[in-house]
């Protein structure tokens, strides 16, 4: 479903040519079956996909294995290196979460009532700081670890260019921490866009507290979407 929607690509690949650049470098941390990695390689970005699920590695590795421009990554990212354990959802695997405590935060919204985390793996961690160091400075960092966002974050030390995290109503304040990550990195404004519209929806980049009444408006409605942040200049 991720591939065969007609005009997905295209469109996605318009909205991130405002991060992103030929030959730049970015980050796709929660890679999944590499939708994001598709629009970037049409962009013509260079792209580091991390992503920690085998099945889903399996599917990167058919899609992206031979290509040069694309290093797969067969981690988790997290505050520190070492070992973790990832609750998997096997019928529904773009939610499967290093964190537990997001697992009961949104197992109270009817959404995500027919989700079932049956198992779980063991897997291994590296940091964003680590990730940056082997690879490269990334022109833009995407996000996506369901719930994990500030375990993410906490392992980057620097401020990099832009950078994405989802949100989740059902999981606001972990929202609110990992913005405040964010912000103690540098001088970044916001906008959000809801859940795959590729659309802002803020008509100007804001400060935190914009940002947060802007989410603000938008969680009565308990969609998801992104939140993105870029350097002021």
């Amino acid at each position: 479903m991720y591939h065969a929607i007609p005009g997905r690509h295209a469109r996605m690949a318009a909205f991130y040519r405002q991060f992103l650049g030929r030959g730049e470098l970015a980050f796709d941390v929660g890679a999944h079956v590499g939708s994001r990695v598709r629009a970037w390689r049409r962009i013509g970005a260079r792209v580091v996909a991390v992503e920690p699920q085998p099945d889903c590695l399996r599917v990167l590795r058919l899609l992206y294995g031979r290509n040069p421009a694309v290093r797969i990554v067969p981690t988790a990212v997290g505050a520190r290196a070492g070992r973790a354990r990832l609750a998997v959802s096997s019928a529904t695997p773009t939610v499967s979460t290093m964190a537990p405590a997001w697992i009961d935060e949104v197992s109270r919204d009817h959404r995500f009532a027919r989700v079932r985390w049956d198992r779980s793996i063991e897997v291994p961690v590296t940091t964003l700081d680590e990730l940056i160091a082997t690879h490269g400075e990334p022109a833009f960092v995407k996000i996506d670890v369901e719930g994990f966002e500030v375990g993410v974050l906490s392992g980057l030390s620097r401020p990099v260019r832009a950078l994405s995290f989802e949100y989740l109503p059902a999981a606001h304040e972990d929202a609110l921490a990992a913005l405040d990550l964010v912000a103690a990195l540098g001088n970044y404004r916001y906008n959000y866009s809801p859940i795959e519209t590729m659309r802002w929806a803020g008509t100007d980049w804001l400060d935190a507290a914009g940002l947060i009444r802007l989410l603000d408006r938008y969680r009565p409605w308990g969609r998801s979407g992104d939140v993105y942040a870029r350097l002021g200049t």
